[in-house]
């Protein structure tokens, strides 16, 4: 995909993850590339050459799943069609937010246009007005199991295209023919096998696991600065970051990360004060060992990527059709599993686990900070500890959720229910997989941002002595936010503003750089 002049040109198959990121993270109108085209031509066309000759093909005249038996009279492939958008529309749950629909919306347009699905232009066509108007639609967030694809909550995103159901357009929540119309977009009949190729998919459990790897990223980053500032404000060493620690081992994460340490403490003056006449040989694991745990999840992260990079560009519907270069009576329509999300399912899974151990190595450092036997610093961070609880309860608020994230860690992809009369008879749970990051990473990035005021707090015990001079710039766009502890006071909205800067990547614009390999 290409950025000319605020315009993403949509390449299909050659979406890259900072094509995905930019979508997540913002709207910008959106085109397809012109030579797209001339291969949804040739499968529409196939298509249409299939119901003429009136032969059985399951999901262009035949019912679906267990009824596929069922041949269909082309007179009623339209009804069909309908029929079944307004069947599968049963999800339940909050909406989707619109950064994840807009991917959502984006991958499936990218999935049909390369022209294995059958579908007309005008569908490919309606899906980016849609997209391009801001028209969100209203799609509940539970209701998959993730496989014979995302029916429910596709269903949900196809009804916009028909005129029917809620959508969200210009910030409210409105009926999708009023919108349609205030955008001057007619509501689209759909035609043989177009509602099954709308509805058969991974792009909403595949979009569900993007947000959570850009928010894995988000929370990992931050985390990351904050176990730095954490080092000094207890005093620690950088000794465990040596590079020769790490090329012995040889795991490319834990490699990078001790390399993104080192550059985040370089220069400390809190570092220099300790190097003579220190007692401790060794600071404890959640100190010592961040480059290999926060490498480990470097490494789990980057392989989900590539995953959900694959899948973003993949042709999930079923059946597939695969038009002849010459005779186009020479076609192939194919049925297969495409749809079932097993990869997106593991994906997910993996970035589960990152994501609640970057908020239980957070949680432990926490609690060493507040604690003055281990960390030579004021119990609880506060001046006259006694009157004032300081960070107390506020450790108590990381642990709870660290131990909420354990819970929610539990993979998703182990679990299967039969559906469809078993004829669906192993499923993926990729949609719960993903659903549920958003809640983890909501977890750690609050005990992150609870670090951060503990760790900041601590480096103010140690003044005039200054950290380095990026950790120096961290605190300060911290101070900027939130004033230093002195007593006791109303804690919850210090808290909410330092997990906004761990949730929005504002850590510190100095640092930034040192990330650029979580962002290929």
């Amino acid at each position: 995909m290409n950025d000319s002049h605020h315009i993403l040109t949509l390449q299909p198959g050659e979406l890259a993850l900072s094509d995905l990121r930019a979508v997540w993270a913002a709207h910008v109108p959106l085109q397809l590339a012109p030579e797209a085209w001339q291969a949804v031509n040739a499968s529409c066309a196939l298509v249409q050459q299939i119901t003429a000759k009136g032969d059985p093909a399951y999901g262009i005249n035949t019912g679906f799943g267990i009824l596929a038996k069922a041949h269909i009279p082309n007179d009623q492939l339209e009804a069909l069609q309908r029929n079944l958008i307004l069947s599968h529309a049963v999800g339940t749950g909050e909406l989707i937010a619109d950064n994840i629909v807009r991917l959502i919306v984006l991958t499936k347009i990218g999935s049909l246009a390369r022209g294995y699905s059958g579908v007309r232009p005008l569908i490919i066509e309606t899906l980016i007005a849609l997209y391009n108007a801001g028209i969100m639609p209203a799609i509940p967030s539970q209701g998959s199991v993730g496989a014979s694809g995302d029916l429910a909550p596709l269903a949900h995103m196809t009804l916009a295209m028909l005129g029917v159901g809620p959508v969200r357009y210009k910030g409210e929540l409105m009926d999708a023919k009023q919108a349609l119309g205030a955008a001057g977009i007619e509501p689209v009949t759909l035609a043989a096998k177009e509602g099954l190729a709308l509805i058969n998919g991974t792009q909403v459990s595949t979009a569900l696991a993007l947000h959570g790897l850009f928010m894995a990223e988000r929370v990992l980053e931050a985390g990351m600065v904050a176990g730095a500032l954490s080092v000094d404000a207890a005093r620690g060493s950088d000794a465990p970051f040596d590079a020769r620690i790490h090329a012995v081992r040889g795991q490319p994460g834990q490699i990078a990360a001790a390399a993104i340490y080192r550059e985040l403490v370089a220069g400390s003056a809190i570092r220099a004060s300790h190097l003579v006449g220190d007692e401790r040989v060794q600071d404890p694991y959640s100190l010592r060992c961040q480059p290999q745990v926060m490498g480990a999840a470097m490494d789990l992260i980057a392989n989900a990527g590539r995953t959900l990079l694959i899948e973003a560009n993949a042709v999930t519907d079923n059946p597939l059709l695969f038009p002849a270069a010459g005779d186009p009576d020479d076609g192939a329509i194919l049925s297969g599993g495409n749809f079932h999300a097993e990869p997106v399912a593991f994906a997910a899974d993996t970035l589960a686990l990152a994501i609640a151990e970057v908020g239980a190595l957070s949680e432990r450092r926490i609690a060493l900070l507040i604690d003055a036997n281990l960390s030579g610093l004021p119990a609880f961070l506060v001046k006259e500890p006694g009157l004032n609880s300081g960070f107390m309860i506020a450790h108590v608020t990381a642990a709870a959720l660290a131990s909420e994230n354990k819970s929610l860690a539990h993979p998703a992809s182990v679990d299967s229910l039969p559906t469809s009369a078993n004829q669906e008879d192993h499923v993926s749970m990729a949609t719960f997989a993903a659903r549920r990051l958003d809640q983890m990473a909501h977890n750690t990035s609050v005990i992150v941002g609870i670090e951060l005021l503990a760790a900041a707090q601590g480096i103010e015990f140690h003044r005039p002595l200054k950290s380095s001079e990026r950790l120096e710039h961290v605190h300060a766009q911290l101070r900027a936010r939130v004033a230093p502890y002195d007593a006791d006071r109303f804690f919850a909205p210090d808290i909410e503003a330092a997990r906004l800067m761990v949730v929005n990547g504002e850590l510190s614009a100095s640092c930034k750089e040192l990330f650029t390999v979580l962002h290929p």
